[in-house]
Protein backbone atom coordinates (compact mmCIF):
# COMPACT_ATOMS: atom_id res chain seq x y z
CA UNK A 1 0.00 0.00 0.00
CA UNK A 2 1.83 3.06 -1.22
CA UNK A 3 -0.48 6.00 -0.46
CA UNK A 4 -1.54 7.43 2.90
CA UNK A 5 -4.91 9.15 3.20
CA UNK A 6 -6.90 10.55 6.09
CA UNK A 7 -10.67 10.18 6.04
CA UNK A 8 -13.25 11.93 8.20
CA UNK A 9 -16.38 10.00 9.12
CA UNK A 10 -19.55 11.57 10.49
CA UNK A 11 -23.16 10.65 11.20
CA UNK A 12 -26.10 12.36 12.90
CA UNK A 13 -29.16 10.36 11.83
CA UNK A 14 -30.51 7.12 13.25
CA UNK A 15 -28.07 4.74 14.90
CA UNK A 16 -25.03 6.96 14.42
CA UNK A 17 -22.49 4.51 15.79
CA UNK A 18 -23.87 1.74 13.58
CA UNK A 19 -23.31 3.89 10.49
CA UNK A 20 -19.71 4.58 11.54
CA UNK A 21 -19.20 0.87 12.25
CA UNK A 22 -20.63 -0.12 8.87
CA UNK A 23 -18.40 2.37 7.05
CA UNK A 24 -15.30 1.11 8.89
CA UNK A 25 -16.22 -2.48 8.05
CA UNK A 26 -16.76 -1.66 4.37
CA UNK A 27 -13.39 0.12 4.18
CA UNK A 28 -11.72 -2.72 6.10
CA UNK A 29 -13.03 -5.33 3.65
CA UNK A 30 -11.86 -3.43 0.56
CA UNK A 31 -8.81 -5.22 -0.86
CA UNK A 32 -6.95 -2.02 -1.68
CA UNK A 33 -7.51 -0.22 1.64
CA UNK A 34 -5.78 -0.91 4.94
CA UNK A 35 -6.92 1.03 8.02
CA UNK A 36 -3.74 1.89 9.88
CA UNK A 37 -5.00 4.15 12.67
CA UNK A 38 -8.18 5.69 14.05
CA UNK A 39 -9.24 8.38 16.47
CA UNK A 40 -11.68 8.16 19.29
CA UNK A 41 -15.30 8.90 18.42
CA UNK A 42 -16.31 12.48 19.18
CA UNK A 43 -19.80 13.91 19.64
CA UNK A 44 -19.92 17.31 18.03
CA UNK A 45 -22.26 20.21 17.54
CA UNK A 46 -23.45 20.72 13.96
CA UNK A 47 -21.69 23.37 11.87
CA UNK A 48 -23.23 25.37 9.04
CA UNK A 49 -26.82 24.16 9.17
CA UNK A 50 -27.31 24.07 12.95
CA UNK A 51 -30.99 23.02 13.17
CA UNK A 52 -30.13 19.31 13.44
CA UNK A 53 -28.90 16.70 15.88
CA UNK A 54 -25.35 16.28 17.14
CA UNK A 55 -22.86 14.32 15.07
CA UNK A 56 -20.57 11.47 15.89
CA UNK A 57 -17.25 12.12 14.14
CA UNK A 58 -13.91 10.38 13.85
CA UNK A 59 -10.86 10.30 11.59
CA UNK A 60 -9.03 7.27 10.24
CA UNK A 61 -5.70 6.89 8.51
CA UNK A 62 -5.61 4.45 5.61
CA UNK A 63 -2.93 3.04 3.37
CA UNK A 64 -4.17 2.37 -0.13
CA UNK A 65 -3.15 1.53 -3.66
CA UNK A 66 -6.18 3.43 -4.95
CA UNK A 67 -5.85 6.79 -6.67
CA UNK A 68 -7.56 9.68 -4.88
CA UNK A 69 -10.40 9.55 -7.42
CA UNK A 70 -10.88 5.80 -7.00
CA UNK A 71 -10.87 6.29 -3.22
CA UNK A 72 -13.53 8.98 -3.64
CA UNK A 73 -15.63 6.53 -5.68
CA UNK A 74 -15.34 3.93 -2.91
CA UNK A 75 -16.32 6.40 -0.17
CA UNK A 76 -19.31 7.67 -2.17
CA UNK A 77 -20.48 4.10 -2.86
CA UNK A 78 -20.34 3.37 0.88
CA UNK A 79 -22.30 6.57 1.64
CA UNK A 80 -25.02 5.64 -0.88
CA UNK A 81 -25.20 2.04 0.36
CA UNK A 82 -25.76 3.38 3.88
CA UNK A 83 -28.58 5.70 2.83
CA UNK A 84 -26.81 9.04 2.38
CA UNK A 85 -29.03 11.62 0.71
CA UNK A 86 -27.67 15.04 -0.27
CA UNK A 87 -30.71 17.29 0.27
CA UNK A 88 -29.49 20.15 2.49
CA UNK A 89 -25.93 21.45 2.34
CA UNK A 90 -24.26 20.49 5.65
CA UNK A 91 -27.61 18.95 6.64
CA UNK A 92 -28.47 15.75 8.49
CA UNK A 93 -26.94 12.57 7.13
CA UNK A 94 -26.66 8.89 7.87
CA UNK A 95 -23.01 8.98 6.87
CA UNK A 96 -20.45 11.43 5.58
CA UNK A 97 -17.05 10.19 4.38
CA UNK A 98 -14.59 12.90 3.37
CA UNK A 99 -11.05 12.54 2.09
CA UNK A 100 -9.11 15.08 4.12
CA UNK A 101 -5.57 14.42 2.92
CA UNK A 102 -3.98 12.14 0.34
CA UNK A 103 -0.21 11.92 0.69
CA UNK A 104 0.94 15.54 0.48
CA UNK A 105 -0.98 16.22 -2.69
CA UNK A 106 -2.92 19.29 -3.73
CA UNK A 107 -5.84 18.38 -5.98
CA UNK A 108 -8.45 20.82 -7.15
CA UNK A 109 -11.04 19.55 -9.60
CA UNK A 110 -14.80 19.87 -9.84
CA UNK A 111 -15.06 16.35 -8.42
CA UNK A 112 -12.46 16.45 -5.65
CA UNK A 113 -10.45 18.98 -3.62
CA UNK A 114 -7.56 17.83 -1.43
CA UNK A 115 -6.77 18.97 1.19
CA UNK A 116 -10.44 19.11 2.08
CA UNK A 117 -11.34 22.78 1.52
CA UNK A 118 -12.82 23.53 4.96
CA UNK A 119 -10.87 21.14 7.18
CA UNK A 120 -8.68 23.86 8.74
CA UNK A 121 -11.86 25.64 9.94
CA UNK A 122 -13.41 22.63 11.67
CA UNK A 123 -12.51 21.45 15.13
CA UNK A 124 -14.60 18.30 14.65
CA UNK A 125 -12.12 17.31 11.91
CA UNK A 126 -8.82 18.63 13.26
CA UNK A 127 -9.14 17.34 16.83
CA UNK A 128 -9.57 13.68 15.79
CA UNK A 129 -6.97 14.16 13.02
CA UNK A 130 -4.52 15.44 15.66
CA UNK A 131 -5.26 12.35 17.76
CA UNK A 132 -4.44 10.08 14.82
CA UNK A 133 -1.26 11.94 13.79
CA UNK A 134 -0.23 15.05 15.70
CA UNK A 135 2.58 15.74 13.23
CA UNK A 136 0.59 15.56 10.01
CA UNK A 137 1.15 18.56 7.76
CA UNK A 138 -1.66 20.16 5.81
CA UNK A 139 -0.41 21.23 2.39
CA UNK A 140 -0.45 25.02 1.88
CA UNK A 141 -0.49 25.65 5.65
CA UNK A 142 2.81 26.27 7.40
CA UNK A 143 1.50 26.17 10.98
CA UNK A 144 1.51 23.06 13.14
CA UNK A 145 -1.87 21.40 13.58
CA UNK A 146 -1.98 22.24 17.31
CA UNK A 147 -1.71 25.98 16.54
CA UNK A 148 -4.52 25.82 13.99
CA UNK A 149 -6.74 23.96 16.50
CA UNK A 150 -5.94 26.55 19.16
CA UNK A 151 -7.50 29.31 17.07
CA UNK A 152 -10.73 27.48 16.26
CA UNK A 153 -13.83 28.94 17.95
CA UNK A 154 -15.90 25.73 17.78
CA UNK A 155 -13.56 23.39 19.69
CA UNK A 156 -15.76 23.59 22.80
CA UNK A 157 -18.46 21.75 20.83
CA UNK A 158 -16.22 18.69 20.34
CA UNK A 159 -16.34 16.06 23.11
CA UNK A 160 -14.99 12.52 23.31
CA UNK A 161 -17.97 10.17 23.00
CA UNK A 162 -16.08 6.87 23.06
CA UNK A 163 -12.38 6.89 23.76
CA UNK A 164 -10.12 4.74 21.64
CA UNK A 165 -8.87 1.98 23.88
CA UNK A 166 -6.49 0.11 21.63
CA UNK A 167 -4.74 0.02 18.29
CA UNK A 168 -7.58 -1.83 16.55
CA UNK A 169 -10.28 0.46 15.19
CA UNK A 170 -12.87 -2.23 15.92
CA UNK A 171 -12.16 -1.88 19.65
CA UNK A 172 -14.10 1.41 19.43
CA UNK A 173 -17.26 -0.51 18.67
CA UNK A 174 -17.05 -3.25 21.27
CA UNK A 175 -19.17 -2.93 24.39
Amino acid sequence: MENIAYLALGSNLGDRVSYLRSAIEALHHHQEILITSSSSIYETDPVGYVNQGKFLNMVIEVATTLSPFALLDVTQQIERRLGRKREIRWGPRTLDLDILLYNHENIETEQLTIPHPRMAERAFVLIPLFEVNSHVAIPNLSEPLIDIIGRLPDKKGVHVWKRKDGEDVFALFES
